[in-house]
Order: C-alpha cells, then structure tokens, then sequence
C-alpha cells in the first residue's frame, strides 16, 4: 500500500498506479493535476453543496419544520461526508474508481465504478434542465433554451480542460461573495418588516413524521450524498490529514445557510405558501423591500443561483471525465471532457417537457432507485471489502 510506483502522465490527467496520488509540480494546470488548499477544498464542496438545492426550498414538504429537516440533513451528512473522508484515508486516498477496483477487483468493480461518471453526466444533465426552466422565467424569456445551455456549458468545458485547481481558485472567489449576498438578503427581509417569526409556531405541530420522511433518503442524499463526486479528486489535497476537518467543516458551513434560506422563505411567505412554491427563493427577492429603493431582486438572485449551479455541474462533469479517462486509461482527458459534456447537453435537451414531472423524478424515484444503492451502500460496501482485505493482509504477514 506504500510501495511508490513510477508516475505516468497520460494526456491532460495525471494517472498514478499505486495506491498513493501525490500532487506533481509537472501536472498543475491539468484537469486533475496541481494541488488544492484547504479553502479552495472547502469553497467548493459548499458551493456543490448548495448548488439547487437552495432554489426549491430544502425539505418544503416538511412545511413549516423544513428548517428542522434541514439542520437535520446537515448533521447526518456530516457522518455521511466522515465515512467517505474514512474510506479515503483507508484506501490510501485513491481515487472513487479506485475504492471499487481495489474493494472488489477489477472484474466486478471496474463495472461498480462505470455506474458513477454515468450518474454525474446524468446529474449535470438535471441540473441543465433546471436551468433550462429557471433562466426564461427569471433573465432570458425570449431565448432559446438549447443557446444558453450551449453558453453556459461552453464556459464549463473551458473550465474542465484548465483544471480542478483553477475551479478551486473560482469557488474560493465566489464563496464570500455569495455569503454575503445571503446575509444582504437576510437583513433586507427583516428591514423590509416581511420577517414573520410567529410562522414558525407551533412547532412540529404536525409530530415528527414529516420532518423523518423529509431526511430519510432525500434530506441525506440530495445534497451530501452527492458530495462522494469528490472522491475523485480529494487526493489533490494539499495536506490530507485535514480532509476530514475540511468535509465536515465545509458541510456544517453549507447545512446552515440551507436552513438560513428554509428559515428566510417560511418566515416571508408562511407554511402553505412556502411548501406551494416552486421557487420560494425568488419570491423572497420579490418581498425585499427597503424605502421603495432596494426592492425585486430577481436578477441579483438569478445570478447567485446560476453560480452554485454552474458550480455543482461543473463539478459533475469534471468527476465523470477524470472518471472514464481512468477507466479507460485514455492517453489523454480531451475525449473524455467532451464526451462528458456532450451527453449531458443531450440528456438535458432531450429528458422532459415537463418541470412537474422532472421535479417530481428527483424528489421521489431518484433518492430511492439510485441515490441511496449508489451514495451510501456501494460505498460501504467497497469500504468494508477494503477494511477486510487489509485485515487478512496484516493475518497472513505474521
């Protein structure tokens, strides 16, 4: 597990055979070369974390105790993100392909490991479509879904061939300016005197029942359960003994702002409305509203959201390319950004015409059918096939 290996430099992505990823000075500037600090670590896991989760309103079905869902969600999904931190550190920080290859051998885990960048096309897809529905009815109505997709994927793909550490510089510049636009929006509500906080009571009114229903599976897996992605390219950690620090860290910092928002759009707006709503977050802008001189924010808001979604996408599309590059040991990374890219520009055109029905997959089929097998199982799965295979190695030295 400590034997050092000669490295190997195929194309854009730096792909080591041993079980050890060590940052080369020879690779930064590469899709997955370079090393990353801790900041630019934890900027982009929050960013990712928040990507549309905030836009629908975490948990809404949860009502006026969505806020409670949401503190909820964020606590277990701390222990989700230390159990992936964990099965890192115990596979040698290798890659996510790696856990399965390593875990279960190459003629099951190598298929194991093809159902993730698949997943990440088919998640950066979603998150188009959402885009694809979000951006006419807030910045662009009169332009063509497929041209703004395009703009914005082409912006993607010019991120994807610079790198992980250039996306890292990116989250790092955008996370305090987006915390400070929440915290604006914070103050504006309560300014503008639509802060109601009797809307809270009574509180679990209704019991336990939903606040449960809402954190098991989609409350832990939407948003945290995504974060194993960055498996991928947690070996780029400039110092991995802080990886768990950072995840979780990270994690907190995300689940607060999560229920910010759920506390934001239920005092604004009340449970019926909050829960009705399909973008409360945009109906929270509309009531901010200070001397009649700061008011309908919209703009200011499409844009704080379309940067957490191009970030979470971003980051789907780079987990799949450095994926299938490995899985296929391709001699360089151009073919794999493209191919991840360009499916994900189809899945997108092509998954539905409906927002109800696509909302509805993601809330109700997707945690159930993939999310759970996928983010949680699998990998403790390849987790315990790891800690096993260890073990008997250690039994058979002595």
């Amino acid at each position: 597990m400590g034997r050092d290996v000669p490295e190997r430099t195929r194309g854009h992505l730096r792909i080591r055979s041993s079980v050890e990823h060590r940052p080369c000075r020879e690779a930064r500037g590469h899709m997955g070369g370079g090393a990353m600090t801790g900041y630019q670590l934890f900027s982009i896991l929050v960013l990712f974390q928040f990507g549309t989760t905030v836009i629908f309103g975490f948990a809404a079905g949860a009502g006026r105790d969505a806020w409670i869902t949401a503190a909820g969600s964020a606590l277990l999904g701390c222990v989700l993100i230390a159990g992936y931190a964990g099965i890192t550190k115990l596979t040698g920080y290798v890659s996510l392909v790696q856990w399965f290859r390593g875990g279960f051998g190459s003629w099951i885990g190598v298929p194991l490991a093809w159902l993730y960048p698949l997943l990440f096309i088919y998640d950066a897809a979603r998150i188009l479509t959402d885009l694809e529905f979000l951006v006419p009815l807030t910045l662009l109505p009169a332009t063509p879904p497929w041209f703004f997709l395009a703009a914005i994927l082409a912006v993607a793909l010019y991120l994807m061939f610079s790198g992980v550490e250039v996306l890292g510089r990116i989250a790092g510049v955008l996370l305090p300016i987006l915390v400070l636009f929440s915290l604006l929006e914070a103050v504006l509500l309560i300014a503008s005197k639509s802060f109601h906080p009797e809307y809270f009571f009574p509180i679990l009114g209704e019991g336990w029942g939903r606040v449960f229903t809402g954190i098991w599976p989609l409350g832990i897996t939407q948003t945290y359960g995504e974060s194993i992605e960055m498996a991928v390219f947690w070996h780029l950690l400039n110092k991995k003994e802080r990886l768990p620090t950072v995840g979780i860290a990270a994690t907190l910092f995300a689940g607060l702002f999560i229920v910010l928002f759920d506390v934001l759009g239920i005092a604004a707006m009340g449970e019926h409305l909050f829960m009705e709503m399909i973008f409360p977050a945009f109906t929270i802008l509309n009531l901010s509203s200070v001397a009649g001189f700061l008011e309908n924010l919209n703009a200011l808001g499409a844009m704080y959201f379309l940067c957490t979604s191009f970030v979470k996408m971003a980051v789907h599309l780079i987990a799949a390319a450095m994926c299938i590059q490995e899985l296929t040991a391709a001699a360089n990374s151009g073919a794999a950004i493209w191919l991840s890219a360009g499916s994900a520009f189809f899945v997108s055109l092509t998954m539905t015409n409906n927002f109800s029905e696509h909302l509805q997959a993601g809330l109700e089929r997707l945690p159930y059918a993939l999310w759970v097998p996928m983010f949680i199982l699998l990998p403790a799965a390849a987790g315990a096939a790891s800690w096993l295979g260890r073990r008997f190695k250690r039994a058979a030295y002595r």
